[in-house]
């Protein structure tokens, strides 16, 4: 029996961390394969020597959700005619796993080998205040973590900005760093980037829906089969207000070539009906002359 309760225990808050996502995706027709990694919390120690390690304080939705469950992994697959392709995946490193993003170089490498760090040359330049979010340095001023790997499309990162040497980093954000190396805000706290990654399903490249040039065509047309809700367009395809683009149809260009079709037709019924007028009077006057 208590193992019984132990097991519906998990079971139910396994349920609550994926906020029942795996049983609408089972029920979903085509999807395959759904499965929940369960792991244990993370310990209190593991912690506190991350902070100390990295002189950042964990945010607390952060520190309650490793205190439940010590990183997160959800993978499903969709049925391609006769084949299971993997298709979704949402995964959060654990905290052991949760490395800054700009590692030290290794012995191996050349001692003036180029680094992430050298991508912001200029120490001086001017923070731009046009109410957007200042992009993360890759240097000393801001402290960058792994959070999603992305399958090799990219990573997504916690972010500590604004950081001084010897001061413990208090705030942190969730950014995306795609492929070109370019920063793209995603959320100002974990617990919306959590719900933002149950809500996208795990879809592949669901993260380059924040940038301007948007996922691949190929990940669109997944995302537009399995989420067609809450799937977007291109913001360059949207109006100024913001709207997606509507087909508009204008009949008096949609139909001008059509207008214009009776009116031939008309003039060759009329000689068509005058020839047989003039037959059947020629074929009277034959009659009349036998």
């Amino acid at each position: 029996m208590e193992e019984l309760k132990e097991g519906l225990t998990c079971k139910g808050v396994a349920e609550k961390l994926t906020l029942g996502i795996t049983k609408m995706l089972e029920n979903m027709p085509g999807v395959m394969d759904v499965r929940f990694v369960e792991r244990e919390p993370a310990e209190k120690r593991s912690l506190l020597s991350w902070e100390q390690k990295n002189a950042c304080v964990f945010p607390e939705d952060l520190r309650d959700f490793y205190l439940t469950i010590d990183g997160f992994t959800l993978t499903w697959s969709a049925k391609l005619e006769n084949e299971c392709v993997p298709l979704g995946c949402m995964v959060l490193n654990s905290v052991a796993k949760l490395r800054p993003l700009c590692q030290s170089m290794s012995v191996f490498s050349l001692p003036n080998a180029p680094s992430l760090a050298d991508l912001d040359w200029d120490e001086d330049q001017v923070e731009e205040s046009n109410g957007d979010p200042v992009e993360p340095h890759f240097d000393s001023r801001s402290r960058i973590f792994e959070l999603d790997p992305c399958s090799g499309n990219g990573k997504v990162c916690l972010v500590y900005r604004n950081c001084e040497k010897g001061v413990v980093a208090q705030q942190s954000e969730v950014w995306f760093l795609d492929r070109s190396l370019y920063w793209h805000y995603l959320t100002p706290n974990f617990t919306a980037y959590y719900r933002l990654m149950i809500t996208n399903l795990g879809l592949p490249e669901w993260q380059y829906l924040f940038t301007p040039y948007g996922p691949s065509p190929q990940a669109k047309q997944w995302a537009s089969l399995y989420q067609p809700l809450t799937f977007h367009c291109e913001p360059n395809m949207a109006d100024p207000v913001g709207e997606p683009p509507v087909n508009k149809l204008d009949p008096s260009k949609a139909f001008r070539s059509k207008a214009k079709l009776p009116t031939p037709k008309k003039k060759q019924s009329a000689q068509g009906g005058g020839t047989a007028k003039g037959l059947v009077a020629s074929g009277r006057q034959s009659g009349g002359r036998r």
